[in-house]
């Protein structure tokens, strides 16, 4: 398994539709959707830190009466605008994305306790990376389109010529120090996510990827996922 090429598909949202295997993509994306959501949810239980874009968010929550889920879908959707300038194609999955997150991340913790004591703390923090990363490899795997945080990276990549990690790396800190700045809460659990999310997505996306009928490009599984 380690071998095998992992393919991601750049096509646009009809070309999608079209490479076949509906049911089990549609399955699988919005399987996806809702586990990262759920994985959130338990990062923020953990209360040890979050991913920079999910810091961004609490920061704005300080600042705006809305719900962490709906921050999270609005903040999609801005993100989204950013798209037309770098020439990203949105697709049926890009547009779940934008909403079924927020929406998994809220009901998530309207039923997920707060977490007592350190232990238990740094278990949901553990747990919610590594589903993280389970996540975003089976909603990207089933090649319906990235999201909207995804295609902004790989359509700034594109259009300055600059690797992904690197764009990516400037890209999350960026956030990253906005939503410090907001009041929102870094950690070991930042840290830890920013660590192991591209290894876990890469470990994990040969299993669960969706191999399309037309393959647009190819990723080698040396190379980091967004």
């Amino acid at each position: 398994m380690s071998a095998r090429v992992v393919e991601i598909s750049n096509l646009g949202p009809l070309d999608q539709l079209r490479t076949g295997r509906l049911p089990r993509r549609f399955l699988q994306l919005f399987a996806g959707l809702v586990l990262f959501g759920f994985s959130i949810a338990l990062m923020i239980r953990a209360d040890l830190g979050l991913a920079p874009w999910d810091v961004l968010t609490v920061g704005l929550s300080h600042w705006v009466p809305l719900s962490f889920g709906q921050i999270t879908i609005a903040l999609s959707f801005v993100v989204l605008l950013l798209w037309v300038p770098v020439g990203e194609r949105p697709g049926v999955g890009t547009l779940a994305n934008s909403v079924v997150i927020g929406l998994a991340v809220d009901a998530s913790l309207a039923v997920l306790p707060a977490a007592d004591g350190w232990p238990e703390r740094l278990g949901l923090m553990l747990a919610g990376v590594v589903l993280n990363g389970l996540a975003g490899a089976t909603y990207i795997g089933a090649q319906l389109g990235r999201g909207p945080r995804d295609g902004l990276m790989t359509g700034l990549a594109r259009r300055t010529g600059r690797s992904l990690r690197l764009v990516r790396t400037l890209l999350e800190a960026g956030v990253l120090i906005v939503g410090i700045v907001l009041g929102g809460t870094a950690g070991v659990g930042t840290l830890v996510f920013a660590l192991a999310i591209g290894p876990l997505t890469q470990f994990f996306l040969p299993w669960v990827s969706v191999r399309p009928r037309d393959r647009a490009f190819a990723v080698p599984p040396t190379e980091p996922l967004p």
